[in-house]
C-alpha cells in the first residue's frame, strides 16, 4: 500500500498521532507514502531509541531534505554530522550569545513601540514571525533592516514548502519554495563571501556572528566548502526563525487565554529590570532569577511544541518499549502526544505552569528534541523568548479581540489561524 491516505491525515489532522496512540498503545506502524512508519511515544520508548546509536540515523521526508540540501547537517550522518555540528555550534556559545544581546534587546524594543503605535486591533503572529527572523538574520548574518526585509519575503516562501507533498508541479508550494532556496543560497553565498573579503583585510564585521563561519572551520580544523557553509546558513534561518516565531505566538497566546497565570508571572516579571544590565543579558532572566518564567515557558512548549515530532531511520533491528522494529524501518518520534502522556492523576492536557514551579510534574519536555541531533539553536531560542517575554509583557498591557479563531495550525509549526488579533497599550505602573 502506498498510504496516501495516511499521509494526508497525517498533513492535515493535528490529532493523527494521538488517536492511533489511544487505540494501538505507545508503539505502532502505519505506512506514509510507500515508507514503512513507525511513531513512538513516552519516555521509556524515546529513551530506548537515543541509546541505540549506529543502528539508528537521521531522516526526514523528502520535501524537507530536498529543500534543505544534500549538504545540510540535517541530512548528514555519522562523523560529518559530528564535524558540521562543531562547525555550526561556534554561533550557539555563550560568549556569542552575549554578542548578538545587545541586538535583542534592541529588536525587542522597536517591537515594543511598534506594537504601542497600533491603534487598531494588530495581528501579533506577522510581527513575531518578522521579529524572530530579524533576531536570526542580524545575529548570524548581521543584515540592516532593509535586507532583512529582502530575504524574509523569499524565506516565508521557502518555509511553506518545507512540509508539503514533493510534487513540483508548476505554482505548487514545493514547486515556490525550490525556486525561493535558490535565491536564498545566492544571497548566502554573496554574504559569506564579504565576510570572508573582510576578514582577508582584516577587517571586523560590523555585526552579526557571520565572520565565525566566514572560514567554515571548527576549532579541530575542519574546512568546509561555501556551498555547505551556505547550506548550513539556510538550515540555522529556519530552525531559529520559524520554530522561535512559533513559540513567541503560542507564548502570548497561552497567556492571554490564562490571565490567572499571566498576573501570576507578572508578579515577578514586577522585580525584574528591562532592559537588562549590559553585559548581563544571557543570564539576567534564567531559571535561577526569573523561575516564573522558566516554568511558563517550560508549560508553553510543552502544550505547543514547535516541531510535533522528529525522525530517525533503522538501520538493523531494534527493540523500543518492548517491540522490535525491524530495518529500514522510519521511526517517528511524537513530541506533541509525549508532551501530554504520562502519570493520569496528572492533568497533563490543562495549562498549569505551576507545575514545573513545584517541579512536581511527570511530563516528559522535549521541546528541541533529544540525543546527538538535539537543536543546535536551543540556547539562542530561549534567551530570544525570555527577552521578548521580559521586554513586552512588562512592560505592555495585551487584550485579546473577541470572536477570532485561536486554533493552532501545526504545519509547519504551531500557529493561531487567525493570527492572535490583540490591542495593546502601555503597562499602568
Amino acid at each position: 500500500m502506498t498510504g496516501i491516505i495516511e499521509t494526508l491525515s497525517f498533513l492535515r489532522d493535528p490529532n493523527f498521532a494521538l488517536s492511533r496512540f489511544e487505540h494501538y498503545g505507545d508503539v505502532y506502524g502505519t505506512t506514509l507514502l510507500g515508507q514503512r512508519t513507525v511513531f513512538i511515544r513516552g519516555d521509556r520508548a524515546i529513551q530506548d531509541l537515543f541509546a541505540q546509536g549506529d543502528a539508528i540515523e537521521g531522516w526526514w521526508p523528502d520535501s524537507v531534505r530536498n529543500l534543505l540540501g544534500p549538504l545540510s547537517l540535517a541530512n548528514r550522518n555519522g562523523a560529518e554530522h559530528k564535524a558540521r555540528r562543531r562547525v555550526v555550534g561556534q554561533l550557539f556559545t555563550t560568549a556569542a550569545l552575549r554578542r548578538y544581546s545587545p541586538a535583542i534587546v534592541k529588536l525587542v524594543n522597536e517591537l515594543r513601540q511598534d506594537l504601542l503605535a497600533e491603534a487598531n486591533p494588530v495581528a501579533l503572529v506577522p510581527k513575531l514571525r518578522r521579529f524572530a527572523f530579524s533576531v536570526i538574520a542580524s545575529t548570524v548574518l548581521g543584515l540592516n533592516a532593509v535586507d532583512r526585509e529582502d530575504l524574509f519575503v523569499d524565506f516565508e516562501t521557502w518555509c511553506q514548502g518545507l512540509f508539503s507533498l514533493p510534487f513540483a508541479l508548476p505554482g505548487s508550494a514545493y514547486s515556490r519554495a525550490l525556486q525561493a532556496r535558490q535565491r536564498l543560497l545566492r544571497r548566502l553565498l554573496k554574504l559569506l563571501g564579504e565576510a570572508q573579503e573582510a576578514a582577508a583585510k582584516g577587517s571586523a564585521l560590523a555585526s552579526g556572528g557571520l565572520d565565525l563561519l566566514a572560514g567554515g572551520l571548527d576549532e579541530a580544523g575542519l574546512s568546509l566548502g561555501d556551498e555547505d557553509v551556505a547550506e548550513q546558513l539556510l538550515l540555522l534561518l529556519f530552525a531559529g526563525y520559524e520554530t522561535t516565531a512559533s513559540s513567541l505566538s503560542c507564548l502570548l497566546l497561552k497567556l492571554l487565554e490564562h490571565p490567572e497565570e499571566l498576573a501570576w508571572l507578572q508578579e515577578e516579571l514586577a522585580e525584574l529590570a528591562w532592559p537588562p544590565s549590559e553585559g548581563e543579558a544571557v543570564t539576567a532572566y534564567d531559571a535561577s532569577r526569573a523561575p516564573r518564567l522558566d516554568a511558563v515557558l517550560k508549560e508553553v512548549m510543552r502544550l505547543a511544541p514547535p516541531v510535533g515530532g522528529f525522525f530517525r531511520k533503522t538501520l538493523e533491528p531494534i527493540v523500543l518499549a518492548d517491540v522490535l522494529v525491524p530495518a529500514n524501518r522510519v521511526v517517528q518520534v511524537s513530541i506533541s502526544a509525549s508532551h501530554i502522556h504520562g502519570n493520569n492523576e496528572e492533568d497533563l492536557g490543562n495549562f498549569q505552569p505551576k507545575r514545573h514551579y513545584d517541579r512536581c510534574s511527570s511530563a516528559t519536555l522535549l521541546p528541541f528534541g533529544g540525543g546527538e541531533r538535539v537543536c543546535l539553536g536551543k540556547a539562542l531560542a530561549e534567551l530570544e523568548i525570555r527577552l521578548l517575554a521580559v521586554g513586552i509583557l512588562k512592560q505592555l498591557s495585551l487584550a485579546l479581540e473577541p470572536e477570532q479563531d485561536l486554533t493552532l495550525r501545526v504545519i509547519p509549526s504551531p500557529s493561531p489561524k487567525d493570527g492572535l488579533l490583540v490591542r495593546s497599550g502601555p503597562r499602568p505602573s
